[in-house]
């Protein structure tokens, strides 16, 4: 008996090595077997399947996928006052790679978990931030790192005042969540953007505000 695959692993879930066995929608591509590598809290898998490629030629390759459920973000914007609210928080991954102390500025997001993507983005906004978003725009769906990891992300944009706050947020202190909420304008927060930002959704979410959201010219 193995976790995740005949007897449930510890968040419930079995038959997780059946996961891409029954793909149909490339011709191309015929997947031939599924190997469960780890399911503790995400899921990795080592998929074998056989390819053919555009010369004609059939080959066999190996992927491992990162399966971490998807999720969703939101950008909370204050039309008239021209500011955008975001978070900080620790991020081990990009500690451990490289940044200064792992501090990042993004907009609030999280995993959809059983929720579909408008309420698991209002769900962590009120967390995260306090506010409670009424109207929201779904700006895209976009995949974040497909190279690796499964997950697609609902992006979202709504806006924020001082009749939307709740709460002071900060996040679900038994997830071990230490979150601030900040306020910056949208030219200082574009100015920061590869320097003190560099969360990617956080960026292509500002980068909309300016092109085509609220902040368009």
């Amino acid at each position: 008996m193995t976790a995740g695959i005949d007897e449930p692993d510890r968040r419930g879930r079995t038959g997780l090595d059946r996961v891409g066995r029954d793909l149909t929608g490339n011709d191309d591509v015929r997947v031939r077997e599924v190997e469960l590598l780890s399911s503790d809290w995400y899921v990795l898998r080592r998929t074998t399947f056989d390819m053919r490629h555009r010369d004609g030629h059939w080959s066999t390759e190996q992927r491992e996928t990162y399966d971490r459920g998807n999720g969703a973000t939101v950008l909370l914007y204050d039309p008239d006052r021209r500011t955008v609210l975001l978070t900080r928080q620790f991020r081990f991954p990009a500690y451990v790679n490289g940044h200064p102390d792992g501090l990042l500025l993004e907009a609030a997001a999280g995993l959809l978990d059983d929720d579909d993507p408008a309420t698991a983005v209002r769900r962590e906004a009120e967390e995260e931030t306090g506010h409670r978003v009424g109207e929201l725009t779904h700006v895209f769906d976009l995949f974040m790192s497909p190279g690796s990891v499964t997950e697609r992300l609902h992006f979202f944009a709504g806006p924020y005042g001082s009749g939307t706050r709740q709460t002071d947020g900060g996040g679900l202190a038994d997830e071990g969540e230490d979150i601030e909420v900040v306020e910056l304008g949208i030219d200082e927060a574009l100015a920061q953007v590869g320097t003190g930002i560099v969360d990617a959704k956080t960026v292509l979410l500002l980068q909309w505000a300016v092109l085509a959201g609220p902040f368009a010219r």
